[in-house]
């Protein structure tokens, strides 16, 4: 039995880190429509109110950061834009594997390590991500992808 709750639990480990691999680029929008969000509820919108002004907030955010990218010309901009959406995404990264590995190992210097490695290894894929994004659409706005 114990064997079994070892299995599951290495099994859920690596789900949550797909999970969070695959829904790193939408920290940013993530980030934004809850604050959205909380600053509705607390302005008297309610609930239902609150979570309208979140989805809207983070619906925004992820298009607006996508067409910039497709039509933005200067790489400088195109890279502090894809930063942008990259660091809370590490930020994530970060948090994520700290609290895996406080579970794993008594060494606060080691912990640190695995999150910092953690961090950087999110960061690199919401960036590789990112930047395929931006590569879908060219500046005319064609897909060319299906081209």
């Amino acid at each position: 039995m114990m064997f079994l709750g070892i299995i599951v639990s290495i099994a859920a480990i690596g789900g949550l880190c797909w999970l969070l691999f695959t829904l790193a680029v939408f920290a940013l929008p993530f980030f934004a429509g809850v604050s959205a969000g909380t600053w509705a509820y607390q302005t008297g919108a309610g609930w239902l109110g609150a979570i309208i002004v979140g989805l809207v907030v983070a619906a925004v955010t992820l298009g607006l950061g996508q067409f910039l990218l497709a039509f933005i010309r200067p790489l400088w901009i195109r890279l502090a834009i894809a930063l942008a959406f990259v660091a809370p995404a590490a930020l994530a990264g970060y948090h994520a594997t700290h609290g895996i590995v406080k579970h794993a190992m008594p060494s606060d210097t080691w912990q640190i390590i695995f999150s910092v490695i953690g961090a950087v290894a999110v960061g690199i894929t919401a960036l590789v991500r990112i930047a395929g994004m931006a590569a879908a659409t060219g500046p005319s706005g064609r897909d060319l992808a299906r081209t």
